[in-house]
């Protein structure tokens, strides 16, 4: 299984919101090259994934899986 980065994951979001990395930017009150460097780093905190899904209108959950129970932690 292939795993993409939380970055890849919201310019796929973006890209089907029809919504720039710079129009996200604005909405969360950054520069659009401070942006880009998060995008580039993958560097993201679980409070700006969660304003992202607020101002992208998308639900998002964070969460561990035990893998021999299968159990959400």
């Amino acid at each position: 299984m292939v795993s993409i980065s939380f970055g890849e994951k919201i310019k796929i979001i973006l890209k089907r919101k029809n919504m720039t990395i710079g129009e996200l930017a604005e909405k969360t009150g950054q520069t659009r090259q401070n942006l880009s460097n998060k995008f580039s780093r993958d560097n993201f905190s679980e409070k700006e994934i969660r304003k992202f899904a607020k101002i992208l209108e998308c639900e998002f959950d964070f969460y561990f899986i035990i893998k021999d129970t299968n159990e959400k932690v």
